[in-house]
């Protein structure tokens, strides 16, 4: 089972074993919402099943969302409901990928964990590695699976909300890391969310970060070493991970599992939540 990270070589392996493999390609441009299906069509990895983050991985103006923020998570149920529609069981391995630098695909990664399915890993490096290794393409739509009945398991991600987040503002208990740029961070600028700037008391460590220059993760052992710099002698089970509306703050959620530092918690929400409420502190600089 393969529950964080998986490589090109191993994903050819697995494609070439027979066991029961689902792939979504989870490409999105966040200007172009459009795009993410076009690049699909144009070529994936033969099989894949396509996941879009406005259509499938959120639930905006939906009764139930399970979170505030741009892209409200859906609710379990609803996230069941679409996962047995394109044929999941729980015998599956998923795999998921884009072609954004693992920006998108974790969100498909982090809900699907907090579904209870936790054989679900992210290509290391993405479409790019894929090709770059010489991976087969194809185009056009994916295959159409038998619907299933998907039953939500136990929670393997923990999930807080704004009110959570506000309860614990400035206690040992909770440290927040905001997955931005910095310059988004400090609030120089903000081209997305109507107030610029962060929570009170959050660290700030954008995604990027954690990949190297080929596009894949960084060793364990070094991504250990950088959170633990970034933490000093905070404790890693306090860390509550953001970004702007839930999305890239996954990377950072993922890279703390890959450097032995446990599954840590999501403000889904994220700054598009928190600066909703104009009640709510913001801090610049």
């Amino acid at each position: 089972m393969y529950t964080t990270l998986i490589s090109v070589d191993q994903l050819q392996t697995l494609r070439a074993s027979g066991q029961p493999l689902m792939v979504f390609d989870c490409s999105f441009e966040l200007m172009q919402a459009q795009q993410g299906d076009a690049q699909y069509l144009a070529g994936h990895i033969p099989g894949a099943l396509r996941a879009d983050l406005d259509r499938h991985l959120s639930a905006k103006g939906a009764p139930d969302a399970a979170s505030g923020g741009r892209h409200p998570l859906p609710s379990r149920p609803a996230l069941a409901a679409w996962l047995g529609s394109v044929g999941l069981t729980p015998e599956h391995q998923v795999v998921v990928y884009d072609r954004q630098g693992v920006n998108y695909c974790g969100r498909l990664w982090w809900m699907l964990k907090w579904l209870g399915h936790d054989a679900v890993a992210v290509l290391d490096g993405g479409l790019s590695a894929w090709t770059a290794a010489g991976g087969a393409m194809e185009a056009g739509t994916g295959p159409a699976q038998p619907s299933t009945t998907y039953v939500p398991g136990l929670e393997k991600a923990g999930l807080v909300d704004a009110e959570a987040v506000a309860k614990q503002l400035g206690k040992p208990a909770q440290t927040l890391i905001d997955a931005r740029g910095a310059p988004r961070f400090r609030g120089d600028i903000e081209p997305l969310d109507p107030v610029a700037g962060h929570i009170p008391g959050a660290l700030n460590r954008p995604f990027t970060l954690n990949f190297d220059a080929r596009g894949l993760f960084k060793p364990a052992a070094e991504l250990r070493a950088e959170f633990m710099a970034l933490l000093g002698q905070r404790d890693p089970a306090t860390v509550v991970h953001h970004c702007g509306s839930g999305v890239s703050a996954i990377p950072n959620v993922l890279a703390m599992e890959v450097a032995g530092l446990g599954r840590t918690r999501l403000y889904a929400g994220s700054w598009s939540d928190w600066c909703s409420d104009p009640a709510r502190p913001v801090a610049q600089g």
